[in-house]
């Protein structure tokens, strides 16, 4: 049973940065192609960033790009969402997901929430303007 574990979350102003780690129990982390998601009150779960199996493929939401960074670190089985310049509307609850078929995917980086198999349980972050 893979489980990932996010922390990091928190109430920050506008303007302010967090960063998100996701620990995922696994032996094979390096094989999984990983996301962030986010769900705000009264609406779907969202796209944020994801990144390939070794690092050297990122994507990112365009509500995002340019204040948003994801990284992992194989070796330690993590996942990192560094959030500068947050705004009020990126207040949510935000997840780390996990896409175990990675390598059938011929590089393609999964932007749904149906790419993935594997969740955590969230860690709210919450912008006060």
């Amino acid at each position: 049973q893979v489980r990932l574990l996010e922390s990091g979350g928190g109430l920050v102003q506008a303007g302010g940065s967090l960063r998100l780690s996701c620990a995922v129990s696994t032996r094979v982390f390096s094989s999984y192609n990983m996301g962030w998601f986010r769900q705000a009150p009264g609406k779907e779960r969202e796209f944020v960033a994801a990144i390939n199996r070794s690092g050297a493929n990122v994507v990112y939401a365009d509500s995002v790009k340019g204040r948003f960074s994801i990284s992992r670190d194989n070796e330690k089985n993590s996942l990192y969402l560094q959030m500068n310049n947050l705004k009020p509307e990126d207040s949510a609850v935000y997840y780390c997901a996990a896409d175990p078929k990675a390598s059938v995917r011929a590089g393609i980086v999964g932007r749904i929430v149906y790419d993935y198999e594997f969740w955590g349980q969230g860690t709210q972050v919450t912008v006060s303007s």
